[in-house]
């Protein structure tokens, strides 16, 4: 089954957003949760072969699947994220904000699930709030149950949100949030109504969209069909395995009574003769099945490949990387580092506009442009040759600036601190100096008594 990826939600930011303009846009993003409902499940291992129609009952039946959608997913966020993004800031105390803004809300595992979910779903959404003691918090959600519109002008700007779920009595409840208020919206049947108000504290929508690309495709959304079809092939060579297990006995040229058989099943030893001309044709053998391992092996080895070159992502597990090394290694995780690039540029916009909300709040920080100061540094999870990044180094020590030298080595994590001890180091005073000789006593020898 497929699915077009959705487009974006577009409104008139000079409309007033009514009962019927958030209920006319809900009805459009249900037809879209079908669409994220099928991309988590192939993540979770569900697949397209468990609605293949049923053989008959005589008839092998497997329905093996192979999550290659899982790995996918997993191989590339822990190679993305894996090493969480460092964020820093020239201003110390603006600094020490954002690391209690991160450390109260867990940061790294909020970008990390931020990153699966924009794997899997093509986008995902990030809700800010004020908790009773004024503190900003943070809380990811799937697009399942929420959705963004966005203004129809050429920026196209965030305008409002809509985060709803349906309860065990299949009544609705959700949440609007605009750029002045929060309200609440409860309902059944399809038929909404608004509840109660609240003001927004941010200036801006306090929700953040994380997305894969500008298309909002998943990962493997492209690999889809690859993926089934490797599925289905396996399925069958299992079936075929199952078929040869269950061979069938021939008895030609010769009459098999009942007693015969059970005699044959219980004792293993078949002896039938004929006479005369009779004799020569009588045979016994077992019915053999076309082999077609080769032809299958080669489907499923043409199919694996296929579903990596498409996506981009690295089979890691694959026995030539265990014996892969520096540019070699390079090489093989080119494509996978050029898709991390490109999703970098997306997160690091959506971590701006995180950030952008935290600062504008004065209870948060002083300057409310200080957002624009943060660096983010984005680390790939990848092997790493020390000896052969030392050696690079010692190279460029002669060439590059003693700092552009040392960042070539992944084990330093701050290349200025790193600057400061080795000048520390270099500049300290030796025990003992060259031009003198310690007494026994530990004191200076006098220079008359030098010899």
């Amino acid at each position: 089954m497929k699915y077009k990826p959705p487009k974006l939600m577009t409104f008139s930011k000079d409309e007033p957003i009514t009962v019927e303009v958030v209920n006319k846009f809900m009805e459009k993003h249900k037809l879209e949760v079908a669409r994220y409902e099928y991309l988590k499940n192939m993540y979770r291992g569900i697949m397209s072969i468990d609605d293949e129609p049923t053989k008959d009952p005589w008839k092998p039946d497997n329905r093996l699947t192979v999550n290659f959608t899982k790995y996918i997913v997993d191989t590339f966020t822990g190679y993305f994220n894996g090493i969480p993004v460092k964020k820093s800031h020239s201003d110390k105390e603006i600094l020490s904000k954002l690391q209690e803004f991160d450390n109260l809300n867990d940061m790294e595992d909020e970008e990390s699930e931020l990153a699966k979910m924009a794997c899997i779903y093509g986008r995902a959404f990030e809700l800010l709030y004020q908790d009773e003691e004024t503190q900003t918090n943070v809380v990811y959600n799937s697009p399942e149950n929420m959705f963004m519109v966005y203004d129809d002008t050429v920026k196209q700007e965030p305008l409002f949100a809509v985060r709803y779920g349906v309860d065990e009595d299949k009544k609705l409840h959700g949440e609007v949030y605009t750029l002045l208020e929060t309200i609440k919206i409860s309902g059944e049947n399809d038929e909404i109504s608004f509840g109660e108000k609240t003001y927004n504290p941010y200036p801006d929508l306090p929700v953040v969209e994380f997305y894969f690309n500008e298309e909002r495709m998943s990962i493997f959304e492209s690999v889809i069909s690859l993926v089934n079809a490797f599925n289905k092939a396996i399925s069958e060579k299992a079936n075929d395995v199952d078929y040869f297990s269950d061979q069938y006995l021939a008895f030609l040229g010769a009459a098999v009574e009942e007693e015969d058989l059970k005699n044959i099943r219980s004792n293993r030893v078949i002896n039938y003769y004929g006479e005369g001309s009779e004799a020569k044709n009588v045979d016994v053998k077992f019915l053999e099945k076309p082999d077609s391992d080769s032809q299958t092996e080669n489907l499923l080895d043409r199919l694996t490949k296929l579903i990596f070159q498409t996506t981009m992502v690295a089979n890691i597990s694959d026995e030539s990387f265990g014996s892969s090394s520096g540019v070699s290694l390079a090489y093989k995780l080119q494509a996978m580092s050029n898709l991390a690039l490109s999703f970098q540029r997306k997160f690091q916009s959506s971590l701006n506009g995180r950030y952008k909300l935290f600062c504008e709040l004065s209870t948060n920080v002083s300057n409310r442009d200080a957002w624009k100061d943060i660096e983010y540094t984005f680390t790939r999870n990848e092997p790493k040759d020390i000896k052969e990044q030392a050696e690079t180094a010692n190279i460029l020590k002669g060439i590059t600036s003693e700092e552009t030298a040392l960042s070539v080595i992944s084990v330093i994590p701050d290349v200025q601190a790193e600057m400061k001890k080795i000048k520390k180091e270099g500049s300290s005073i030796p025990m003992f100096d060259q031009d003198k000789q310690p007494s026994e006593k530990g004191t200076e020898v006098p220079e008359s008594n030098k010899e």
